[in-house]
């Protein structure tokens, strides 16, 4: 393999790693000589990608967070950093999680390595300033959110819309009773989805509140049933603790997450990525979320959007409720899923709003308009 064949990519969590691995193949689709290693996930080394730090162990948020684990993560720096300066790939495809990946863009700016940088940090959120040492790093943005190419273009940066990667890999044409058929659900008994999120410090945060919450539900509907999906990042181990505190035994499932979230009646989410998903879906959700004290009084200084959940910010209102750090916990969660539940023109004015959602993300084929970009960046024929 010649050096221009090979391509460093990085994806720092589960998101990433499904996204990383739809582009990867997208890529090789249509030049298989195309070489990929890096950081990513279990999704990511199937679609060929030399994994030399698997995600699992970076998947962490916050300041506090962040902290705890700075030997990981600085140990994997380390790595790619070597890499980049005595073997430079032809180029750094970076996806999403900025803190780490824009001083691993400084590196590669220094090693004379072009940076395509996939999935914009939301910096149009928060510390809006970072544009500026965007435009110093990386030669070319590409964005999954409309309104994230006017501010790239505002400051200067090659900017390309590429459209949401979900709005591919969301298509469910089965009925909510066929998916829950699907299964091995009951279709006539309620579904509540429980979706703890991907990284370890969520699961420590947040799944035992989720779970608590699902006790009570479980308290109030005779025969409910729960599924849980499991993040590629973590194990059954990471969550049967929890679960078994509570008296709770929801399906665990790694596959057909999109089925998982039409099989649903209600979902109780941790805030992210998936919500956009369930949102395609179409399924009301009730997002939650909790941070370490420090790092959320840190936030609530520095965002500049009204809400956390992706779905949200896209729908530009409210279509689900957010119960944030005190708010959070099981009663609150229990009371917002029994009025999905329980009030039919509730259910269906959440389910109205999530209906806009797609309609506001463009077409598909993300994967594919990104990988388009690859040839001109390593001086390829675009």
């Amino acid at each position: 393999m010649t050096p221009s064949q090979k391509i460093m990519i990085v994806a720092g969590e589960a998101s990433g790693d499904i996204y990383g691995a739809d582009l990867v193949r997208a890529a090789q689709s249509t030049d298989p000589g195309l070489v990929f290693f890096g950081i990513g996930g279990a999704r990511m080394r199937e679609s060929g990608v030399d994994t030399l730090v698997d995600s699992a162990a970076m998947a962490v948020v916050g300041v506090v967070e962040v902290l705890k684990h700075f030997d990981v993560i600085a140990a994997a720096f380390s790595r790619l950093k070597k890499i980049l300066l005595t073997e430079p790939p032809a180029l750094l495809i970076l996806i999403d999680y900025p803190g780490f990946n824009l001083r691993l863009a400084k590196v590669a700016k220094r090693a004379g390595v072009k940076v395509l940088y996939y999935i914009s940090p939301q910096i149009w959120a928060w510390r809006q300033g970072r544009v500026k040492k965007i435009a110093r790093l990386v030669d070319h943005m590409a964005v999954i959110l409309p309104f994230e190419a006017p501010f790239y273009e505002k400051a200067g940066i090659p900017v390309t819309f590429v459209g949401h990667p979900m709005l591919d890999m969301v298509q469910v044409r089965a009925s909510r009773h066929e998916a829950a058929a699907e299964l091995g659900l009951d279709p006539e008994r309620k579904v509540i989805g429980l979706f703890p999120g991907s990284r370890r410090n969520e699961i420590d945060k947040l799944l035992p509140t989720i779970c608590r919450a699902a006790a009570l539900l479980q308290e109030r509907y005779a025969g409910v049933q729960f599924i849980l999906p499991l993040a590629s990042t973590l194990t059954e181990a990471d969550i049967t603790p929890q679960l078994t505190a509570a008296g709770i035994r929801p399906v665990v499932t790694r596959d057909a997450i999109h089925m998982v979230m039409r099989a649903c009646d209600a979902v109780i989410a941790v805030s992210g990525t998936v919500t956009l998903e369930i949102a395609l879906v179409g399924t009301p959700m009730v997002i939650v979320y909790k941070l370490a004290p420090l790092t959320y009084q840190l936030a609530k200084r520095l965002v500049k959007v009204d809400a956390i959940g992706l779905c949200n910010i896209v729908a530009g209102e409210p279509a689900v409720r957010e119960l944030i750090q005190d708010d959070a916990n099981p009663e609150a969660i229990s009371a917002e899923i029994s009025r999905i539940l329980d009030d039919p023109a509730y259910d269906a004015g959440i389910r109205g709003k999530l209906a806009t959602v797609r309609q506001k993300l463009g077409k598909g084929g993300a994967s594919a308009n990104v990988a388009a970009l690859i040839p001109s960046l390593i001086g390829g024929v675009p």
